[in-house]
């Protein structure tokens, strides 16, 4: 199985099965001596880890990181940074019945066309369990951008909307409820929602949206390596997620060029930011905003028709301990793998000049 790295100097490879002895990942790239703070890179993985709060899976993991290597003292060494994340609550069990069925939108029925065998418990590798190790290389990654702030929150479920822009919302209030949105009154509605759909056995999507700034000029590259090229390349390798757009996105194709143009101040920043803080592929210093749509989780407590490995049609019905909504455990996801990006892309400038 190929593709499980990411980043060019800023480098993560990451291991390890659902329900596994343990997932993992080796951090290469990092630069020596960063101080590192091991409570806020744990604070990173509780606020992904599951059983969490009522509307998230119930499963109990710790999820505690060990640091095997590349660091000493509590500094980086530049060395590669090798960790571990031992599953300490498997019930294997629970996926039995779906030994030889291919779960609907689920990748059981691709894995096993793909490569002859599958780990069909709780989806083996295509879990999204696997993305606690990004958590904590986006941590690392994080301390390494000390200046730059990644802030991401819930911004819809279902129908329920943020109605207002991310500048007049309160990035202090997005740990202050269970969905991860500052927007209080928002926040009760989603939760409700929530709670609604986890009763009828059913699960319900959303969208996040990410702001990172003080994010200097230069950053990209302006062919294939264009910097929201490679956010969205990072978010789309996200379990579940189906779509990405950055500043004005899908909006913007409604516009005129003479609405849509941001127009410049004389420092170089722009009176407007729809660009989204990218013009050519490479940042233009004013904030980079993004938004990623996740799916509805594909395991239902319901009754459905799936396929089995004999090629016969059967009814099956989804067991075990599953998020009603993915995007609550998901924020931090999508922080990690921004800053994952926008560390790539630091360390790939740097080498471009040494005035950085």
């Amino acid at each position: 199985m190929a593709g499980n790295s990411f980043g060019k100097l800023f480098k993560l490879t990451t291991y390890g099965e659902s329900h596994g002895k343990a997932i993992g990942g080796i951090i290469d790239g990092c630069p020596s001596g960063i101080k590192l703070d091991f409570e806020a890179i744990q604070e990173e993985l509780n606020r992904r880890k599951p059983g969490q709060s009522k509307i998230v899976t119930q499963r109990k993991e710790p999820d505690t990181v060990e640091f095997h290597s590349g660091i000493f003292e509590g500094v980086t060494t530049g060395t590669p940074i090798g960790f571990v994340i031992h599953n300490t609550n498997q019930k294997s069990k629970d996926y039995s019945h779906i030994k030889d069925v291919y779960r609907p939108s689920h990748a059981d029925y691709t894995y096993d066309k793909k490569y002859g065998v599958r780990d069909y418990r709780g989806g083996g590798r295509s879990s999204a369990r696997e993305t606690a190790s990004r958590v904590v290389a986006g941590a690392i990654a994080k301390k390494m951008l000390s200046n730059i702030k990644i802030n991401a929150f819930t911004s819809s479920v279902g129908e329920i909307f943020i109605d207002k822009p991310y500048q007049d919302l309160d990035f202090n209030k997005i740990e202050s409820n269970v969905i991860r949105c500052p927007d209080e009154a928002t926040a009760e509605k989603m939760i409700s929602k929530i709670e609604e759909i986890k009763k009828q056995g059913d699960t319900i999507g959303g969208t996040i949206t990410c702001v990172i700034q003080n994010v200097p000029v230069g950053l990209g590259e302006p062919v294939f390596d264009k910097l929201h090229a490679e956010l969205g390349k990072a978010m789309l390798s996200i379990n579940a997620v189906k779509g990405f757009e950055y500043g004005s996105g899908f909006c913007g194709a409604k516009m005129k060029g003479s609405e849509h143009n941001d127009l410049f101040n004389v420092n170089g920043t722009t009176k407007t930011n729809l660009s989204g803080g990218i013009q050519g592929g490479i940042s233009n210093g004013m904030d980079i905003y993004f938004r990623v749509a996740f799916k509805p989780v594909a395991t239902v407590i319901q009754k459905q028709d799936a396929l089995n490995s004999s090629g016969e049609i059967v009814e099956m019905q989804g067991k075990g301990r599953h998020d009603p909504c993915v995007v609550p455990r998901a924020v931090p996801i999508v922080e990690a793998m921004a800053a994952l990006v926008i560390a790539d892309n630091v360390l790939l400038r740097r080498q471009e000049s040494r005035d950085w």
